[in-house]
């Protein structure tokens, strides 16, 4: 094919290969990370064990789940006015969480030998997996693009980041969760008052930036399981269930990700990216690593800002005939990159570059 016809614009990726790819560096990245902190990578608590485990169960689990959400008629409602290359998606199975988001927080339990910390985390990933579950059914339901009321929705995210935080104040007595700690030994203590309403801002915010994530084929599983096992090796001195549940959860990722690298078989659905959201700023929350849950969620944080500049420029210019001007092509980013003439692929395999300098540059600055 012609250099300017090819749709991946010079790169010779595949989505199998590009999620092969993904997957064998983020495997010799555990072997790693496991060999640098002494622990053997094949017991349980280890990056490495739980991360294939995860992986291996969830790609399995996949090839009975993706012909069931088939049968079911789970088929995605793609948008009319996205672009048009995803009209040919209409009809593939959405609510892909439902199989992989428990795989990991069974294996994160059972390895972390049912840490209490591991559960409280797994439990808040599942709620929020299941707050997902009630839109994507809802959306499945209607046959739109409209679940649950966007204020339902929020108010399930805090009620159930509230129980969170409740466990929170019940498991740490001694208030030192409430001390936020930067690099090079600076703290914020901020107290209860304050740490409460940040602990559910973060909860809901991080979970519904990695739903607005979700939108191109492999981009929100590989960016989201770049960043748990990050965040795995940066609590681990601090908390093994903690590493656990992110090694767990990573490799649910990539077992998702055989089916879901592009050209997508299954899609996440709202269940699979609230959950990613909701168990990453969970960790970090009970870590005290917001510093670096923050770097770590450099993607998800973009992609969000890129929607809010989209919504808050349109009604700045909005006219006397009520149409405003648009900032980008289309919100999210990756979108807009899309109609700018990326492939699908171009904008994943760049994602995943930009997720891997981010965590890298957390993993540094963690040691700091």
């Amino acid at each position: 094919m012609d250099a300017k016809l090819s749709p991946n614009r010079g790169l010779n990726l595949s989505g199998i290969r590009l999620a092969s790819l993904l997957a064998i560096g983020l495997g010799l990245a555990a072997l790693v990370l496991d060999g640098v902190a002494s622990r053997s990578p094949w017991q349980g608590t280890s990056l490495t064990l739980p991360l294939l485990l995860s992986a291996v169960i969830a790609a399995g689990l996949g090839f009975w789940a993706v012909p069931w959400l088939q049968r079911l008629k789970a088929g995605q409602v793609i948008r009319e006015d996205g672009p048009k290359a995803h009209l040919k998606k209409a009809g593939t199975p959405t609510m892909g969480g439902i199989f992989f988001v428990p795989v990991a927080a069974v294996v994160a339990c059972v390895m972390s030998n049912f840490a209490v910390e591991t559960v409280a985390v797994s439990a808040l990933t599942l709620s929020y997996g299941f707050v997902g579950w009630i839109d994507d059914w809802q959306i499945l339901r209607r046959k739109s693009n409209k679940g649950i009321s966007p204020k339902m929705k929020l108010a399930l995210q805090v009620g159930f980041a509230a129980v969170f935080c409740l466990w929170l104040i019940i498991s740490q007595p001694d208030n030192s969760i409430t001390t936020i700690s930067f690099p090079l030994g600076f703290s914020l203590p901020l107290g209860w008052l304050l740490f409460l309403p940040l602990s559910c801002f973060v909860m809901v915010a991080e979970s519904n930036a990695t739903n607005l994530t979700d939108g191109v084929d492999g981009l929100a599983g590989g960016t989201a399981a770049i960043a748990l096992l990050a965040l795995g090796a940066i609590v681990a001195p601090s908390s093994v269930g903690l590493m656990v549940f992110c090694a767990s959860f990573s490799g649910a990722c990539l077992g998702f990700l055989a089916h879901n690298r592009n050209p997508a078989r299954v899609f996440m659905g709202d269940t699979g990216s609230l959950a990613l959201g909701g168990g990453l700023a969970a960790v970090g929350l009970l870590s005290n690593t917001l510093v670096a849950l923050f770097i770590l969620s450099g993607i998800f944080f973009i992609e969000t800002l890129s929607v809010m500049a989209q919504v808050s420029f349109y009604k700045a210019t909005k006219g006397p005939d009520g149409k405003g001007k648009r900032l980008f092509k289309m919100a999210p980013l990756h979108h807009h990159l899309e109609l700018s003439g990326w492939s699908e692929l171009r904008v994943v395999a760049t994602f995943y570059i930009i997720a891997a300098i981010l965590a890298f540059v957390a993993l540094i600055i963690s040691q700091i």
